[in-house]
């Protein structure tokens, strides 16, 4: 079994143990089928590309699900939830209490990524200045350096990149949060919209029925935050 991924760590990432929370959770379903799962890892553009076009794979992960990629994806049960914040520098004092309140604020984004059907409305017509890179490491270098005011990160990506060697204990510090502005939501594979993704979409969920998921997202969480108990709390 052949998924497409892009390096999304702590979810999905060559560099942690059983390639990422959701890997490790998808790795643990699919050897209750018998299999093994094989992730090929490329940009996030060509991951959709490949993961949705090519019969080498049968899908990609992890995926947000909206209402357009529904017509694309046979999705899965979830295999992770995941909370977006808007990350700033505090020295810059931003506040936010709606995504209304972000008008005419520069913000980086990742290309291809959907940021809540809100957000990604009102930066298609232009209310909000979104300002799409290549990956979550190139916005938080950018947002450090001033080019951006803020980006849209998901919370558990953007500790576990201030915590890597590419930062600092000063820029951890530098670092402020608002967390209200985006719901939870809940992170799929996305199999292939054909018969084939369907088939396997039903096997997967049949299977992730079987497993406790919920113990085995618990224990990788618990040892993630052993991992990070030396780098400071990121708070508002």
């Amino acid at each position: 079994m052949r998924l497409a991924v892009d390096d999304w760590p702590p979810f999905v990432s060559h560099s942690l143990p059983g390639e990422g929370m959701s890997a490790s959770l998808v790795s643990a379903i699919y050897e209750r089928l018998g299999e093994t799962v094989q992730y090929d890892y490329f940009p996030w553009k060509r991951t959709m590309q490949i993961g949705l076009g090519s019969p080498r794979y049968a899908g990609l992960m992890a995926v947000w699900r909206t209402a357009e990629r529904e017509k694309l994806c046979h999705f899965s049960v979830p295999i992770g939830n995941t909370h977006g914040v808007l990350a700033y520098l505090k020295d810059d004092g931003v506040s936010a209490a709606s995504l209304a309140d972000l008008k005419g604020m520069r913000i980086g984004t990742v290309a291809g990524y959907s940021n809540g059907e809100q957000f990604d409305a009102m930066a298609a017509r232009g209310e909000l200045t979104a300002e799409e890179g290549l990956n979550d490491m190139t916005n938080l270098k950018k947002l450090l350096i001033g080019r951006y005011r803020a980006i849209v990160i998901e919370r558990h990506v953007l500790q576990h990149l201030l915590m890597g060697s590419s930062f600092t204990r000063a820029d951890r510090e530098r670092i402020g949060v608002i967390d209200k502005l985006f719901a939870e939501r809940s992170v799929h594979v996305c199999f292939q919209r054909n018969d084939e993704g369907a088939r396997q979409q039903r096997r997967f969920n049949e299977a992730a029925r079987e497993v406790d998921t919920v113990r085995l997202v618990r224990e990788y969480w618990k040892r993630l935050d052993q991992s990070l108990a030396g780098t400071p709390v990121l708070m508002p």
